[in-house]
């Protein structure tokens, strides 16, 4: 039986991930970008809400993020750390933690995002209150989706290697899928004995 939800499903609420803000557009290293207007959409529900960004990154190693939707102006510190590799990656300052993140969260009834670390015990992902059936099947699937690539989902119960990927990546995803087949098949031998003990 799945647990009561006594905390906020952060996944229902905001999101701002600094990476994918970088692959769309809304902020770009060594630019200042003029507002450009976002939306939040949620499977069921739609658009939920819509707002406007302006990022400013010129500076090499320190710059800025302001988000405005409705009643909400934010503006957020972003920070730029050096790569053991070279380059740099580029974080959230977040504002209540002063800690670096890649991501930040505005869960239902918040009045501003700031890091997943700041919310506590108050906010939960929307796996935390799946049983251990569904957390399982859905398991299963985010493997399945990673293999899948152009094929017929319906055709594989697991599929075959893509070509672009190591052997030993795809046998770790193999392993995962099992494990979860695993916990899928002792769910089930429990419901049978629980009808059995009632007959």
């Amino acid at each position: 039986m799945s647990r009561p939800r006594q905390r906020v499903c952060l996944q229902d609420g905001l999101r701002l991930d600094l990476n994918r803000l970088a692959r769309k557009g809304f902020v770009r290293l060594g630019a200042n970008i003029g507002g450009r207007g976002i939306t939040w959409t949620h499977s069921h529900w739609g658009e939920i809400a819509s707002g406007l960004i302006t990022a400013d990154m010129s500076n090499g190693h320190i710059g800025w993020l302001r988000i405005v939707i409705g009643g909400l102006d934010q503006k957020i510190t972003l920070f730029a750390r050096p790569r053991h590799f070279g380059g740099r990656q580029w974080y959230f300052v977040c504002p209540f933690t002063n800690e670096l993140a890649s991501v930040l969260w505005k869960p239902n009834g918040a009045t501003q995002f700031s890091s997943r670390h700041r919310w506590g015990r108050r906010v939960a992902y929307r796996s935390q209150f799946n049983d251990p059936t569904n957390r399982a099947h859905a398991g299963k699937a985010r493997v399945k989706n990673q293999l899948i690539a152009d094929l017929d989902p319906d055709a594989w119960d697991f599929p075959p290697k893509p070509k672009w990927m190591r052997w030993a990546t795809y046998e770790r995803h193999e392993r995962e899928y099992e494990r979860y087949e695993g916990q899928l098949l002792q769910g089930y031998v429990g419901l049978i004995a629980k009808l059995r003990a009632k007959l």
